[in-house]
């Protein structure tokens, strides 16, 4: 498995271009493994073009009450405005431990959605660089923890004309399922 990693992460810097310097890998540290994250994200790569859904889809699969919507955004985001139903873990606070509050089971059916799903809502969901995108992190680190039956919602959606349902504080309270929020 060792000698497994070690090629693939030759690989995949060979790729990029470049090559991870003599000095950082010379200072061990049992706790971070850069070889294995790489190796996930090739297996979440695969696995997530096959696990991106439509907003329809992503709808459809949200009604059911044993599928978790899983917001990974920080918490002044998530109370700002989120999907009606997710939970809220923000990703820097994935445990073990903390994942088993939100998500009953390895085997749960888990949706992701993140701020590059919705555009023209700059506050609550402000886009990120492409290749920084919260889902490809989130899906990664589900991936690592062991969870597998992880979909995304794949389209970027308008907020103005999304058919998900929208609540936080940006939301006036008799607003329409995908109305438009309110800006502080």
């Amino acid at each position: 498995m060792q000698i497994r990693h070690a090629v693939l992460l030759a690989g995949l810097l060979a790729l990029a271009g470049t090559t991870v310097p003599a000095r950082a890998q010379a200072i061990p540290n049992p706790v971070i493994d850069y070889r294995g994250f790489l190796a996930n994200a090739v297996a979440v790569g695969n696995l997530r073009e096959q696990r991106r859904v439509s907003e329809d889809a992503f709808l459809q699969m949200a009604g059911d009450t044993a599928t978790i919507i899983l917001d990974a955004r920080s918490d002044e985001k998530f109370r700002l405005l989120h999907v009606r139903g997710a939970r809220h873990l923000s990703l820097p606070d994935f445990t073990t431990a903390d994942l088993a509050k939100v998500i009953p089971g390895k085997d749960t059916r888990v949706l992701i959605y993140c701020n590059n799903n919705i555009e023209n809502e700059p506050v609550a969901f402000p886009l990120k660089a492409p290749a920084a995108s919260l889902n490809l992190y989130t899906f990664n680190a589900l991936y690592s923890y062991g969870y597998r039956n992880v979909y995304e919602l794949g389209p970027l959606i308008d907020i103005r004309t999304s058919k998900l349902p929208f609540v936080g504080a940006m939301m006036p309270d008799n607003a329409p399922p995908g109305g438009q929020p309110e800006h502080p």
